[in-house]
């Protein structure tokens, strides 16, 4: 799924040019942040202003890097696609990011402290595909063929930098906000649940903290998930069959901390819940 030297149109590959130097000093700033548990100062300043691409050459190289380091690939998620969203972080365009398997957290495991920064949840229509996408432009009908399953899920965002001072160079850079993601067990075939008008809620320790329905993912997490097949394709690492596609949050973000306990509820979907382990608690159960 991943070229393993390819750059995103515009960037730059010469580890001799100024830009590609950047990407890698940017790289180097976001591991070292994600390693020591402490954030870094935001970094578009050390990339061309404005410049995604470049942003796109550094997310690429942490990815590259974590292959390298024998972790798995797994699908993708696409970030900023809810207008409220988009609003808390001062964007108007999509991103996408990479999956490993690393990331996934089984329902039932809490997450453990210090494991993530600055950890926040979203819920979300996830896509498991049962046959490539490999097309630049794909139909809403090569979509639903493609699809063998949707479940719900939690995406728990995570920022390398500090206080979330992010624009979408900085959230590119860092793999789209990556942290963690948490699936539901029952996947549910597509012709059984219309994905536009799917209702969600996400509670937080018993009480609502974020509402939406599909039509706020891009219209529906389908076109979502069409434009990251059309992107992806156009970069020549297109979907492939297995990959998790992760559609984009159906409503705001909300902070998590120690001891907090979320549950989305996607109507036709089902339930998903995740939980974060207090350093109290984990004391107590060494």
């Amino acid at each position: 799924m991943f070229a393993p030297h390819h750059f995103p149109p515009g960037a730059t590959v010469s580890a001799h040019e100024p830009a590609a130097d950047a990407v890698i000093e940017v790289a180097a700033a976001l591991e070292e942040a994600a390693r020591t548990g402490v954030p870094c100062a935001p970094v578009r300043s050390r990339l061309p202003e404005g410049d995604v691409e470049a942003a796109y050459a550094v997310q690429r190289l942490h990815v590259e890097r974590g292959i390298t380091a024998g972790r798995r690939l797994v699908g993708r998620k696409i970030g900023l696609t809810s207008p409220a969203v988009q609003r808390q972080l001062g964007v108007d365009r999509p991103d996408f990011g990479a999956l490993f398997a690393d990331m996934a957290v089984p329902e039932g495991r809490s997450i453990a402290p210090g494991r993530l920064l600055q950890p926040k949840v979203e819920a979300e229509v996830a896509l498991v595909l049962g046959t490539d996408l490999p097309h630049r432009d794909p139909t809403v009908a090569d979509l639903l063929r493609a699809t063998a399953f949707a479940l719900p899920a939690l995406e728990i965002v995570d920022s390398r930098i500090a206080d979330w001072d992010i624009t979408i160079v900085d959230t590119v850079a860092d793999n789209a906000s990556c942290g963690l993601y948490v699936l539901g067990g029952t996947p549910v075939p597509l012709d059984r649940v219309d994905l536009r008008a799917v209702p969600m809620t996400l509670t937080k320790n018993g009480e609502m903290v974020s509402e939406g329905t599909g039509t706020d993912c891009l219209g529906s997490p389908l076109n979502a998930s069409l434009w990251l097949a059309s992107t992806l394709a156009g970069l020549g690492d297109p979907l492939r069959a297995g990959d998790i596609v992760l559609t984009g949050a159906l409503g705001p973000m909300a902070v998590a901390a120690e001891g907090d306990e979320f549950t989305a509820h996607i109507e036709g979907l089902g339930t998903v819940t995740t939980s974060f382990a207090s350093a109290a608690t984990e004391g107590a159960a060494a």
